[in-house]
């Protein structure tokens, strides 16, 4: 079942024996623009509400998950900074609020709104080739550090975010956010493996276990993320954020 809403051209979703596969497809690279953000957000908040689905499956095609934001968009259309914020923020909180679990699969980079999906997500199940990083200071933009937070350590998060350094999965592990790392071809039947044992479950039981597991995390995720982006706001306030955006789109090293 492929969605025909606008922008929701970036993904499709299938539903096989109570397990919901959603899979991002935008080339070259993932990046989805502040449409298909809230397009994606819906569908996962359908998903939920669809008392046929016990478990939501995640994953990408192409080179990798997904790079996040489309800097081009805002490069061309900085205005959008506010809906790009409010469909990112619409998304994760989907995923981390979903009803049911949501297992996500993760291939080549994870970057940006990719680090907010995965960081939102039940389960993390990565390919060989998974790196993840949150270059959103070399983007003229913040966010995402909470989300970054619910896989690494403090001091971890605040050196990637520091840096814009990427993180291989190997090198990942032993954070212990990852359930498994399998070679790519494999990742898919892994992921749905996984999703099938949990589909297999009491739906009425998983249901209720999401919920209470939400209740007692430490802190509130959804108020962390939205307290990150008001400093987004302002970092788009500063030349030098324009000043990134730009050198991005024209390939070449920010001037400060």
């Amino acid at each position: 079942m492929t969605q025909t809403n606008k922008g929701a051209s970036a993904f499709s979703t299938s539903l096989d024996n109570g397990i919901a596969e959603l899979v991002i497809a935008k080339p070259p690279v993932n990046a989805l623009d502040s449409y298909e953000w809230f397009a994606l957000a819906d569908e996962i908040d359908r998903l939920g509400a669809d008392e046929n689905v016990r478990v939501i499956v995640l994953r990408a095609e192409g080179r990798g998950f997904c790079a996040g934001v489309d800097i081009k968009e805002l490069d061309k259309h900085p205005e959008r900074i506010v809906a790009v914020n409010a469909g990112n923020y619409a998304t994760f909180k989907a995923v981390h609020r979903s009803p049911v679990p949501v297992v996500v699969a993760v291939h080549g980079y994870v970057l940006g709104g990719g680090i907010g999906i995965t960081g939102a997500a039940d389960i993390v199940v990565a390919s060989e080739c998974a790196s993840f990083a949150l270059p959103e200071v070399d983007r003229g933009a913040m966010g995402g550090g909470a989300h970054l937070q619910r896989l690494f350590p403090v001091q971890k998060v605040r050196y990637l975010f520091f840096t814009g350094d990427a993180i291989s999965a190997p090198d990942a592990e032993r954070y212990g956010f990852i359930e498994r790392i399998v070679p790519k071809a494999e990742l898919r039947d892994t992921a749905l493996a996984i999703a099938s044992k949990i589909a297999a479950k009491s739906p009425a039981m998983i249901r209720i276990a999401k919920e209470a597991l939400n209740g007692i995390e430490d802190g509130n995720l959804e108020d962390k993320y939205r307290w990150e982006q008001g400093f987004t706001l302002q970092a788009y306030t500063s030349p030098d954020s324009a000043e990134t955006r730009r050198a991005f789109v024209e390939k070449r090293d920010a001037r400060f």
